[in-house]
């Protein structure tokens, strides 16, 4: 969707070329994940179409978006024993979790999975299956896909391929009775690096591999003060706090970490309500109290505990390592009731953070998409 940068209207056009003569059907599903559903008018900008071109030129492509909430768009593929998620998870879940995904996609004789690769907070890296799960796939296996990932902590699993999380993921997507081809993006600067096909798990580790080359900055020492500005393409905080997760490696112990973003108004059209209760919390602020939290969206108190980053908490009192503060158009009470700092946008010269890292201070323009880590850092 819009929250990943990459030429994804020219493989479009790509694909419509060589396909659409060839197939009896030819659909393009957004993976949304539990992101909110674009427009008409927004899958268009997606690929760079106008209604005219779309009518004239590709009148054989169905354009669709997942449906993660509507049960009448899932279908059950599969069941991850629970001895295998207890070996997957390193002992850490016991449980099956039972894997759906959208009926599309299981009912096509041919799987396309498309999308840039990236350092993640979840998965270690995005792309290759993580597209199908949790892109279209069903809300039990998302919710658990993302607090393993929040159980592991993101500074454990972000950059690097091997993690359990990806582990699951790519067992969900093996119950797909499809074959399952991917083509993996690298970006740089907009334009690609590198792209990457065949079987998914293949062109994928390919993909990580140049990922890790081109999306890690390494920088020889922490800083106390991190100005972390967030692209127009992050609309709310639920995405918008990927400008946390990419740079919370390289902020010193008691630093602060300000998310610069005065477009950002919202917190999530879809978790908003769900967030303001709960609020931003370190993991062990959930794992100590599981028994009021463990009915609650496992999606949600994962990015909650991502926003909030590393900590620990005892009864009364919750130790952050970081301290994270918003610089956005959601008002300040709303900041504060929901367990983050505040900073008015309009009170911020972005130029006045920028070349002080001799002092300690760190400013990033472009946040969110390339990890920032020290250089002692495995």
């Amino acid at each position: 969707d819009t929250t990943r940068s990459c030429p994804i209207g020219l493989l479009f056009r790509l694909l419509y070329e060589r396909l659409a003569e060839r197939a009896r059907r030819l659909d393009f599903l957004v993976a949304l994940g539990t992101h909110p559903p674009l427009s008409e008018a927004g899958i268009l900008a997606l690929l760079g179409l106008t209604p005219e071109e779309r009518a004239r030129d590709f009148p054989r492509a169905r354009l669709l978006e997942h449906a993660w909430q509507d049960p009448e768009a899932l279908v059950e593929v599969g069941r991850i024993p629970r001895e295998q998620i207890k070996a997957l998870s390193d002992g850490l879940f016991e449980r099956e979790v039972v894997v759906t995904c959208n009926r599309l996609v299981n009912e096509c004789d041919e799987l396309l999975v498309c999308g840039p690769v990236f350092p993640h907070e979840v998965a270690g890296f995005s792309g290759g299956n993580k597209y199908i799960a949790p892109g279209v796939a069903g809300a039990e296996i998302i919710d658990f896909f993302h607090w393993l990932g929040a159980v592991l902590t993101s500074r454990r699993i972000i950059g690097h391929k091997w993690t359990p999380v990806r582990q699951v993921i790519d067992r969900a997507a093996a119950f797909l009775p499809v074959r399952r081809t991917a083509l993996c993006m690298v970006v740089r600067d907009g334009g690609l690096a590198g792209l990457y096909a065949g079987p998914a798990e293949a062109a994928w580790s390919a993909a990580a591999d140049l990922s890790a080359e081109l999306h890690i900055v390494r920088h020889p020492r922490p800083y106390h003060t991190v100005l972390s500005c967030a692209p127009e393409m992050y609309e709310e905080l639920w995405v918008g706090g990927k400008c946390m997760y990419k740079l919370e490696p390289v902020v010193a112990d008691g630093g602060r970490l300000i998310v610069y973003a005065p477009h950002i108004h919202r917190i999530s059209a879809t978790h908003g309500a769900l967030i303001e209760a709960i609020g931003y919390h370190v993991r062990d602020y959930f794992l100590a109290q599981w028994d009021r939290f463990e009915q609650h969206r496992w999606g949600v108190l994962a990015h909650s505990t991502h926003v909030k980053g590393d900590g620990t908490w005892r009864p009364g009192d919750e130790r952050p390592r970081i301290d994270v503060i918003l610089a956005t158009g959601i008002p300040e009470q709303t900041c504060r009731a929901i367990n983050l700092g505040y900073l008015d946008p309009a009170s911020i010269d972005v130029g006045a953070y920028e070349g002080r890292e001799a002092e300690g201070v760190l400013c990033v323009r472009r946040a969110g998409e390339i990890l920032h880590r020290l250089s002692d850092e495995e």
